[in-house]
């Protein structure tokens, strides 16, 4: 069990402690509400490259990596579809030092007139080359830059967090970005935990001290456009210089918060999680279609995906790969799932769930989500959900997997290097 203590400041800023004793060290985790999810289809990419810039420094600390070092610290950060996450780790005895950092960078202290423009310009490079060396030079490196827009046309899901078009950051202004900030990077938009060896109420109260005097920031909710039901198929066909014939099989499945949340994950292990699963020992192991098959979940705050994807053996065809993933899609759906394989599963979603907090930075990230999803309690009480979920359920999960709802992405492997790729959407 985590125990935990919260509150909220006058400005909006939530805040959550942890005491773990065994440890001689602290982190503070610093989450804002802000991801892709959150961009315009014309400024796409900025909560990444965000990400990056926060570590440019500012007037006060122009370099932030060299104080986290002369602390004997280590920080990092990461950006996904619903949010921005940083963190910090260090010896408990320089908290103070690392909450200023935080509240220097969340007050947006930047030269204006000195470094920030070509710290602006040496991040739109290195998010560049992050893009080239991810998506565009990496064998299946470009799979979400393709079934994200297949599969969601509305809403902003349907671009990755490097951006729809990587023109967006490159022509990114120093107006631009200071206009993001200010709308997303402030207390009343953050969520910050403190997990580590503290004393929880000299730490709440040195928290205050440092980041009361920061303004809350004017209220900015973002309007996000519901995806639409999908009642018919979608296909997109390329080739690609790639070791394998891939195939990627997507449906849109309900929100985070849903109680079905846990029921298409349980279904996604089901089929997939580890050489027991019913795809790898019928699909891998016994019929010999695939290299590799994985089920999963995205799940994103909104309507997120379950996909599954496979590596064909040379010589199967997609209509047999096709039929095959179908195939133990519907007898899940016709037969009920034994008592033994229910248990299977909560197990292991149990044991994952209890390593993912097995260190204080990982309680300090799960207090800072959870508290975003609205649901706290989660961080002790997740793995019961599991385990409520019933084999019925399971069964209606499965019947909602249909043909007539999926997008399918297929990779054909390319049979001369000199071929240019195409592809075909229908």
């Amino acid at each position: 069990m985590i125990s935990y203590k919260k509150k909220t400041l006058n400005n909006g800023m939530q805040v959550l402690t942890h005491c773990d004793r065994t440890t001689p060290l602290v982190t503070v985790n610093l989450l804002y509400k802000v991801g892709s999810r959150n961009e315009s289809p014309d400024r796409t990419g900025f909560a990444h490259l965000f990400e990056h810039l926060m570590f440019g420094g500012t007037r006060r600390f122009p370099d932030f990596d060299l104080m986290v070092d002369a602390m004997g610290g280590e920080s990092n950060a990461f950006t996904n579809n619903d949010y921005t996450n940083y963190y910090i780790t260090i010896p408990a005895q320089y908290l103070p030092q690392a909450l200023e950092l935080e509240a220097d960078r969340m007050r947006g202290d930047w030269d204006i007139e000195g470094d920030d423009w070509n710290v602006l310009r040496v991040q739109q490079r290195v998010v560049t080359e992050e893009y080239h060396q991810r998506y565009e030079n990496q064998p299946y490196g470009d799979v979400w830059m393709l079934l994200r827009p297949l599969c969601y046309k509305h809403h902003p899901y349907r671009w990755c967090t490097i951006g729809a078009d990587i023109k967006h950051v490159q022509e990114a202004s120093l107006s631009d970005v200071r206009a993001f900030f200010e709308r997303y990077y402030k207390p009343s938009n953050a969520i910050m935990a403190i997990a580590g060896n503290i004393d929880e109420e000299e730490c709440m109260a040195l928290v205050e001290r440092t980041f009361a005097d920061i303004d809350r920031g004017p209220s900015s909710p973002t309007l996000l456009e519901r995806e639409p039901e999908q009642t018919e198929p979608r296909r997109l066909e390329v080739t690609r210089q790639v070791p394998n014939d891939a195939i990627y099989m997507a449906w849109k499945m309900c929100d985070r918060m849903n109680p079905d949340y846990y029921a298409y994950d349980m279904v996604s292990d089901v089929l997939s999680n580890g050489n027991s699963s019913r795809m790898y020992q019928h699909l891998v192991q016994e019929q010999g279609l695939f290299t590799e098959v994985n089920a999963y979940i995205t799940g994103e705050l909104d309507e997120g995906l379950f996909v599954v994807s496979g590596k064909l053996r040379d010589n199967i065809t997609f209509e047999q790969a096709e039929s095959a993933i179908m195939g133990e899609i519907e007898c899940l759906a016709a037969e009920p799932i034994s008592e033994h394989e229910m248990e299977k599963v909560a197990n292991k979603f149990e044991n994952t769930f209890v390593y993912s907090q097995y260190k204080s930075a990982d309680r300090a990230l799960n207090l800072c989500y959870f508290e975003m999803m609205g649901q706290l309690n989660l961080v002790n009480d997740e793995p019961q959900r599991y385990r409520e979920v019933t084999a019925l359920q399971l069964q209606r999960i499965a019947k909602t997997l249909s043909r007539e709802r999926c997008s399918t992405l297929i990779i054909h492997k390319q049979a001369d290097e000199n071929d240019s790729p195409n592809e075909d959407l229908s």
